[in-house]
């Protein structure tokens, strides 16, 4: 797969801003051909649909039990020839079936330094433990939550006098930041996996 060919589906179920932070890099955007959400009143979906790009929604409801979403979600990634998955705040675990068909194609980013915090409640555990540093992960997805290889880390302090509003804004900068970062390696061909053990090559060591 090479820059110029890959093809990224995003997937959402929110308000979008990672979804956006991709959409928004010149070396990522072009090449978003499809948003995904389970929600159709997603945000994210607008924000695709004023970039002109192709979205699609399949409600949990519509289908008999999680594989059958699962499969649904599957063959509408293939049927868009579709290289590389990035999950921007998507709220259902990906199924067997998507991670068989896409193995090391789909990535999740994270509010927290994995292993720690795993889970949807990152920020508010950080600040419930009292913890002086958290950070954002982006990771390869596996069967397991929050759990796939670690392909980019990045830790930020936990002020004495922050709260969960205080705290997310920063997380969020960080994530804007480093997600793109990690998609564009990949989309790029950068990217070298040994067991958990993630290598990322600069852009000079391509020259």
């Amino acid at each position: 797969m090479h820059a110029v060919e890959a093809r990224l589906a995003v997937l959402a179920s929110g308000t979008g801003t990672n979804l956006q932070a991709l959409m928004d890099d010149p070396a990522v955007g072009p090449h978003v051909v499809l948003v995904v959400s389970d929600r159709p009143e997603a945000k994210a979906l607008e924000r695709a649909r004023g970039r002109g790009i192709e979205t699609a929604v399949l409600e949990p409801k519509d289908f008999p039990d999680r594989p059958a979403h699962d499969r649904a979600l599957k063959e509408l990634l293939e049927t868009k020839a579709v290289d590389l998955v990035a999950l921007a705040g998507y709220m259902r675990l990906v199924g067997p079936e998507v991670i068989g068909a896409f193995p090391l194609r789909i990535v999740n980013v994270h509010p927290a330094l994995l292993p720690a915090f795993p889970g949807t409640h990152s920020i508010d555990e950080a600040l419930a433990w009292g913890v002086k540093v958290t950070g954002v992960t982006v990771h390869f997805v596996d069967e397991e939550m929050d759990h796939g290889p670690v392909l980019a880390q990045e830790a930020l302090p936990v002020f004495p006098d922050d709260d969960r509003a205080s705290l997310e804004t920063r997380v969020h900068e960080v994530e804007h930041r480093i997600f793109p970062a990690a998609v564009r390696a990949l989309i790029e061909d950068r990217v070298k996996v040994i067991g958990r053990v993630v290598h990322v090559s600069d852009e000079e060591d391509e020259r």
